[in-house]
């Protein structure tokens, strides 16, 4: 599978930004997918994912004010981060796992200003 993700940009504290990934494929399904984020100079941490049954789990600095969610129908899902901080500044990637192979798309950067 093939991911492409999109919807960064600049954004005030405060602000709201919708990110998308878009899946090829049709077994798009069947993927449990992932968002994770890399602050520069930091390690790639893990934010948000949601299983092919679509039950989600997310990190708990984002607990409450992100949400992931997914549309099979387009074979994509989104994070729909809201409250957003400086400290949320970042390159996200999303990432599809099925059994044992996984995926990454290109990341897509945020960066919130304070």
């Amino acid at each position: 599978v093939q991911l492409q993700a999109s919807g960064g940009g600049l954004v005030q504290a405060g602000g709201s930004l919708r990110l998308s990934c878009a899946a090829s494929g049709s077994t798009f399904s069947r993927y449990a997918m992932g968002w994770y984020r890399q602050a520069p100079g930091q390690q790639r941490d893990w934010v948000a994912s949601i299983t092919s049954g679509g039950s989600t789990n997310h990190a708990d600095s984002v607990k409450g004010r992100f949400t992931i969610s997914r549309d099979n129908a387009k074979n994509t899902v989104y994070l729909q981060m809201n409250s957003l901080k400086p400290e949320d500044t970042a390159v996200y990637y999303c990432s599809g796992r099925r059994l044992s192979s996984v995926y990454w798309g290109q990341g897509t950067e945020v960066t919130v200003s304070s």
